[in-house]
Order: C-alpha cells, then sequence, then structure tokens
C-alpha cells in the first residue's frame, strides 16, 4: 500500500527525531518545529494525520487546532495530540477542541503506530461509508440487484467501522483481555433466553438482532478518552479517579454522536450509543451517568449491565482476582431489584449454566 504522510509538529528536536524514527518505516514524515511552519507546509501538503504537541513558543497546539479546524481544506485532517501534559482538564480541552486522541509523553512506539494505524482506519471507514451511502441513494428502484449489491456493500462497511472502533477499544484498555467478546457471546445468550418468554416482547419485537449484536462491541468506546494512567492503573482508583473513569460513558455517547453528526447513514449506530450511555444505570437509580431508575433505563442497557458485570466479577484482572461462576451468579442475583432488573435477572438464572459452558473465561495473564 502507498505510505501515508504523516505530519509531526513539536518544538523539542531530539522529540522530532525520536517521532520521525517510530514513524519512517511505515509512513512518509514531515516534520515541524512550530505551528507557524505547520502551516506553511500545510500549503502545499495535505496529511492523512498531524501529531500536534501542545506546548509550543508563539501558537500553542490549541490555538492550531482552532485554526485547522475554521479552515475547510484543513478541517478534517485528524489530529492526535502528544503531549507531555498529563493533566485530565488538559486532555478533555483537547479533545472538545476536535482531536480524535490524546496521547501523553514519553510514548511507546508500538502503541504509537497502532493508534495511528487504527485511527486512519476508522476515518478511511467512515469516508467510505458515507461516499456508498450517497451512492446508493442515487440507484434506480428498478435496478434491484445492483441496490441489492450495493446495500451488502454498506453493511459491510458498518460492521467493518463497529469491529474497527471495537479492536481500537481493546488497544487502549489491554487490562481486560478479551472482555468485548465475551459480553458480546453473554449478551447473544441472554437474548435467547429473553425471546422465550412473553417479558418485554413489546419491546424487542422489532430489534435487528444481527447489528445489535455487533453495536454491544461499543458499550466501552467512552474509555478511548480515558488517560492511560488511569485506564490502566493496577491498583484500585481513587474517589477522584474513579470520577473520571465514570465520565466513559458519557463519552462514549458523544462520540458516537460525533460520528453521526459526518455520516449521512448513521441509523445503524442507534444500538451502540444505547449500550454506550446506559449500561452503567441501576435500576434503583445509583447508577451512572443519569441516575435512571427501573424502566426509565433503556431495555439493552438494562441487559448490558448483567452481562458487564458477569464478566467482570468472573475475570481476572490486575487489581483482582476471578470470582468463580458460582459467585459470580450468586452477586448478580442478590442484586435484583437494586443494581440489576428484577425480570432480567429471571431470565439470567435461567441462562446462567450457559454462560459458564460456552462462555468461558480465560485468566488474565
Amino acid at each position: 500500500m502507498e505510505k501515508r504522510l504523516i505530519m509531526l509538529v513539536d518544538d523539542n528536536p531530539t522529540n522530532l527525531r525520536l517521532g520521525k524514527n517510530v514513524l519512517d518505516e511505515k509512513y512518509f514524515v514531515a516534520t515541524a518545529p512550530s505551528a507557524d511552519k505547520m502551516f506553511e507546509l500545510l500549503a502545499n501538503n495535505t496529511p492523512s494525520m498531524i501529531l500536534l504537541d501542545v506546548d509550543m513558543p508563539g501558537m500553542t497546539g490549541y490555538e492550531a487546532l482552532i485554526m485547522l479546524k475554521e479552515n475547510p481544506a484543513t478541517q478534517d485532517i485528524p489530529v492526535i495530540f502528544v503531549t507531555a501534559r498529563v493533566d485530565y482538564g488538559d486532555e478533555l480541552q483537547g479533545l472538545s477542541l476536535g482531536a480524535i486522541d490524546y496521547i501523553t509523553k514519553p510514548f511507546q512506539p508500538a502503541l504509537l503506530l497502532k493508534r495511528i494505524e487504527v485511527h486512519l482506519l476508522v476515518e478511511d471507514q467512515k469516508q467510505t461509508l458515507s461516499r456508498q451511502t450517497e451512492e446508493l441513494q442515487d440507484f434506480n428502484q428498478n435496478l434491484q440487484r445492483m441496490v441489492d449489491e450495493k446495500t451488502e456493500n454498506v453493511l459491510d462497511l458498518q460492521r467493518a467501522l463497529l469491529k474497527t472502533m471495537a479492536e481500537l477499544v481493546e488497544c487502549r484498555d489491554d487490562t481486560t483481555g478479551g472482555h468485548i467478546e465475551r459480553t458480546q457471546r453473554g449478551l447473544k445468550i441472554l437474548l435467547e433466553e429473553l425471546f422465550k418468554i412473553d417479558s418485554y416482547e413489546e419491546d424487542h419485537r422489532d430489534w435487528d438482532l444481527e447489528l445489535l449484536l455487533q453495536s454491544c462491541q461499543l458499550h466501552d468506546v467512552g474509555k478511548i478518552s480515558i488517560d492511560d494512567n488511569i485506564l490502566k492503573k493496577p491498583g484500585k482508583l481513587t474517589d477522584e479517579e474513579f470520577e473520571i473513569m465514570k465520565s466513559h460513558a458519557t463519552f462514549g455517547e458523544e462520540i458516537i454522536e460525533r460520528i453521526e453528526t459526518m455520516a449521512k447513514e448513521s441509523d445503524f449506530l442507534k444500538y451502540a450509543k444505547i449500550f454506550a450511555a446506559y449500561h452503567h444505570e441501576k435500576w434503583d437509580g445509583t447508577g451512572y451517568p443519569r441516575r435512571l431508575q427501573g424502566e426509565n433505563i433503556p431495555l439493552l442497557g438494562r441487559l448490558m449491565a448483567i452481562v458487564d458485570v458477569y464478566d467482570a466479577l468472573s475475570s481476572e484482572r490486575p487489581y483482582k482476582k476471578a470470582f468463580s461462576h458460582q459467585e459470580s451468579v450468586k452477586i448478580i442475583a442478590e442484586g435484583s431489584g437494586k443494581q440489576f432488573d428484577p425480570a432480567l435477572v429471571e431470565v439470567f438464572l435461567a441462562a446462567e449454566q450457559r454462560f459458564q459452558n460456552e462462555n468461558p473465561v480465560i485468566s488474565a495473564p
């Protein structure tokens, strides 16, 4: 594949040299020692991505990003901040201005390369999805065969986008290995049991099960906005750190809404947004971020809450040992009417043996 151009902007010559050495093998690299020099280069070059420092003499990285977003010629170039600033507020400011990621120095070369690769793939999928959707809308209804072909292409792109975003989450949070895949299998088990009974039939009658199961992979997508020092902390989080971690539910909803505004066809993200926003709400109203209660919580959020907690309990993490299947089931049963929807707990208990047999947990290394 043709090499992409990455523009690296940093006032420190050592950082420019180190960054160029890391990126050179896979990308063409243009370096700039200041934001002003970056804009000079952009007059004749359009990079696939800009890696931008924050603290620079003259124009800061934040000011430069604002100018990039105001210019139609540069507003769509994805920008990742690579900075020594580690404060949560700084990261939130950078992401709010339109950066797609925020990486703190010193960075791990392999992780930097992987995050660039995944972000470029996400950008490609968004552009291709938008283009294919526009083409689909122009087809004459009499060309049914072509419509069917293009429809399948769009579905493939949707699947690819959902999968790519899920892989980005796994790349960020490598302490919960396999969590996304296990919760997806667990949700499938829970849904199959739910469909056997009359409860909530009105709610789930029109669900697209295949798309729903693909979408649940994004329930933790907001974690890409959480600082590595918190996300990968091996010990228990402080109260302040936990409050920051809790914000991933809101961040997840905002990330999906941001994609919705850029894609002409975004209806396929409706399930993903529900999973991201509501999987930490509790039946008794003590959950987050909205503190919703009872059936005010969307059904998909209540289902994912059970699956998510079961996996968290039964999986080994750097900060805890895994609970046995029996212990995990007991804790969920005790949460009926408090943390979980009582009717869905009954559904879970009817299927709990399948969780153990069909969705085994492999201990973390």
